[in-house]
């Protein structure tokens, strides 16, 4: 009987996991393009509420797991031309590089520096990777209600191959439209990082958050970024995701 139980429980867990790796899979499969571009206001507030304004203009090519990335600050005047050049790779984690004007030099981001603030909002330079199904082991945590939606509540730890200041991720995932709404990251048991994926709306097709809302209950502060200006599948070239192009339009 013993045994019996332990191979119930074992398939229930296989099978929680193997449909926990679906819905994830079906999320990334109905947000897969073949390029993005968006300019986004930044506010980010401050444990004693102040506010800083920024804004940044985004381009990706390509899509989950081998795209390559250029998010640029536009203002204000003391940010702007300050860039971050992402490789996301399908099997590890990303090369970033940084550069910044004012020094007229880029540095390349040490996996050790992942998990630090990207330039004074909450995002970590770890945030600003694109996470791909792959590169996570995945468990159905039950369903709840998020923002007035029944979401499936996923776990998702990384794998061995993908280095990352969370020991773990909770994910929320509508069940209607497999948009995704929230997503916690932990550091043992410590919730490290919130973020909140608002105004959902249907952009060529793909259900896409308009504003995200990210909590860093490390220091207690948290960024709205408002996105707008959005396209999908727009005319991109190679060239302008290397770090020569970095540097040629600061």
């Amino acid at each position: 009987m013993n045994r019996l139980c332990a191979w119930l429980l074992l398939a229930a867990s296989v099978g929680a996991a193997q449909e926990a790796r679906s819905i994830v899979e079906e999320a990334q499969r109905r947000t897969r393009t073949q390029s993005q571009r968006y300019e986004g206001t930044l506010e980010v507030i401050g444990s004693k509420g102040k506010i800083a304004v920024k804004r940044w203009r985004y381009e990706r090519l390509g899509s989950h797991g081998s795209s390559k990335a250029v998010l640029r600050f536009t203002a204000p005047p003391e940010v702007k031309g300050v860039a971050l050049l992402v490789h996301n790779h399908p099997d590890r984690a990303s090369d970033q590089w940084m550069w910044t004007p004012a020094l007229q030099r880029d540095r390349r981001i040490a996996l050790q520096d992942r998990s630090t603030r990207f330039f004074g909002t909450d995002f970590s330079f770890e945030d600003l990777e694109e996470r791909d199904v792959d590169q996570f082991d995945y468990r159905l945590a039950g369903e709840e209600t998020v923002d007035g939606a029944l979401s499936w509540k996923i776990e998702a730890e990384p794998k061995k191959t993908r280095a990352s200041q969370y020991t773990r991720s909770l994910i929320w995932i509508r069940k209607d439209n497999y948009a995704w709404v929230q997503m916690e990251g932990y550091r043992g048991g410590r919730l490290i990082r919130r973020v909140r994926y608002l105004d959902l709306e249907l952009v060529q097709g793909i259900w896409t958050a308009r504003r995200l809302e990210v909590t860093d209950f490390t220091r207690n502060s948290r960024t709205v970024l408002r996105v707008d200006k959005l396209e999908y599948n727009v005319k991109l070239s190679p060239e302008e995701f290397t770090l020569q192009a970095l540097r040629r339009e600061s």
